[in-house]
């Protein structure tokens, strides 16, 4: 049987860190536990011994793990577990979780082009103010957003959307009326500079989410692309009965 560790370009002892920090994360492992021996973990990874011994050593450095005498190698008290963004479906406490964050701004164009929505999404207008953001919560970054705001909403308060959070700016100018709105969520890897801002390892699993939203006639008012950390968010979606 193949491993399917080894179809991936990342290193295998990264790998393996990644699964036991989420073990860690998720308190499969709590804190003061003994972890499984190395040869165990070899064993079930299908990987060779000193393998597991770099991906435990990388987590001792992290401060997640430590060797215990008479014990082996235990879950440490000091780390918490990640935070957690949670992303709702509704555009109001979507809102509201922006608000409750801080934005570094990374880039700002007034004459960056279009968005890049797929054909069928919405109607363009005529020119858009482009702005990539880097978001924090408790002062770790969790999300980089390159979003595209039409040009006639963002002249109607510049100051405002270049200092504030934009959907929330949005949904309070009583001008703009916002008559759809949707998103959509794949999963992917963190290439080099995403992995760079968010810091994380290239290759980290990452949430990439598009967002839109139109007025009555169509017009596209807001489009965004966001690189979310994969280990910091959760949705919550209610189900219909």
């Amino acid at each position: 049987m193949s491993n399917p560790l080894a179809d991936s370009p990342i290193p295998l002892y990264l790998q393996v860190a990644d699964i036991l920090r989420e073990r860690i994360a998720r308190r499969e492992w709590p804190p003061g536990s003994r972890i499984p021996t190395l040869e165990t973990l070899a064993g079930e990874f299908r990987v060779a011994r000193v393998t597991v011994r770099q991906a435990v050593q990388l987590l001792t450095r992290e401060g997640l793990l430590a060797p215990r005498r008479g014990l082996g190698t235990v879950v440490t008290q000091g780390q918490d577990s990640p935070n957690t963004v949670v992303m709702k479906t509704s555009l109001r406490s979507l809102a509201a979780m922006y608000e409750s964050t801080s934005a570094e701004m990374l880039t700002f164009d007034e004459s960056h082009g279009k968005p890049p929505a797929p054909a069928g999404v919405g109607r363009l207008g005529e020119s858009y103010v482009f702005m990539r953001r880097l978001h924090f919560t408790e002062g770790q970054p969790y999300a980089i957003i390159s979003l595209y705001l039409l040009q006639d909403i963002f002249q109607r308060s510049p100051e405002g959307f270049r200092s504030r959070a934009v959907i929330p700016h949005l949904l309070r100018m009583k001008s703009v009326r916002i008559d759809r709105a949707q998103q959509a969520m794949s999963i992917g890897a963190a290439d080099a500079e995403s992995a760079r801002l968010l810091r994380v390892r290239a290759g980290t699993p990452v949430a990439n989410v598009s967002r839109v939203f139109l007025d009555e006639t169509g017009l596209i008012l807001y489009y965004a692309d966001v690189i979310y950390r994969g280990d910091w968010v959760k949705w919550e979606i209610e189900l219909q009965p």
